[in-house]
């Protein structure tokens, strides 16, 4: 096909072993360095910078130098949103890391995804939502209902803030361990921030795993109930 947007050029950035390891780790939400990404991709520094600068040169990271280093991200939720729908795919069709673990069980059970909840509780509060009416889904878009206003300014989330930025509200993401959807958008970094700020849940150093404690545990699943 001659014509549209040039997909094989995205997706020989994504194809390459090295640069898929420095892009699902930038998958945290975190901005990391150079140094840091060598070590996920298991390169040298001098290898993943030159695959850095072509990542930022296609669209998909971009950096910032702070001080004396420089900080590598993704470049936003769009890339975000295609990493996860790869991971998906590749998941589904049995193409997994040979590495399993802990970190595998863990991952599944409650993760970052860029900046918002995924996981099996990430789906858990979704399906709470929509279940109670607090999310209406129209074909692919989900929107925020008067009723899903009102509990979400309950729960400590600024709505006025969220509609007045330019990222929507509210957006639906496909999970890659489950292959349901999950809360992403502003709405689903704030609802993941705040749970961390009610100490809920803490993100796991150096991992995109996020730990509930146990009283967190508690209130989560007592806040997303499945829908009776």
């Amino acid at each position: 096909m001659k014509e549209g947007p040039d997909i094989a050029r995205v997706a020989a950035l994504i194809g390459d072993p090295a640069r898929a390891n420095i892009l699902s780790a930038l998958m945290s939400g975190k901005a990391l360095t150079a140094t840091e990404l060598a070590h996920e991709a298991g390169v040298t520094v001098q290898t993943a910078s030159a695959h850095l600068a072509k990542l930022e040169a296609g669209g998909l990271c971009h950096a910032r130098k702070s001080g004396r280093h420089k900080y590598i991200s993704l470049s936003g939720p769009e890339a975000a949103a295609v990493l996860e729908a790869l991971m998906g795919l590749a998941a589904g069709q049995g193409h997994l890391r040979i590495r399993t673990g802990p970190a595998d069980t863990a991952l599944r059970e409650a993760r970052v995804c860029y900046n918002h909840l995924a996981g099996a509780r990430g789906i858990a509060m979704y399906d709470a939502m929509i279940g109670r009416g607090d999310l209406l889904e129209r074909g692919d878009d989900v929107t925020l209902s008067a009723q899903g206003a009102a509990f979400v300014t309950g729960f400590g989330i600024d709505l006025e803030a969220l509609e007045k930025a330019r990222a929507p509200v509210c957006r639906s993401c496909l999970d890659w361990s489950a292959r349901r959807t999950h809360l992403a958008g502003g709405l689903g970094r704030a609802m993941l921030v705040q749970m961390e700020q009610s100490g809920w849940a803490k993100r796991e150093a150096g991992s995109r795993v996020v730990r509930f404690s146990k009283s967190g545990a508690q209130a989560f699943n007592a806040e997303f109930a499945p829908a009776k």
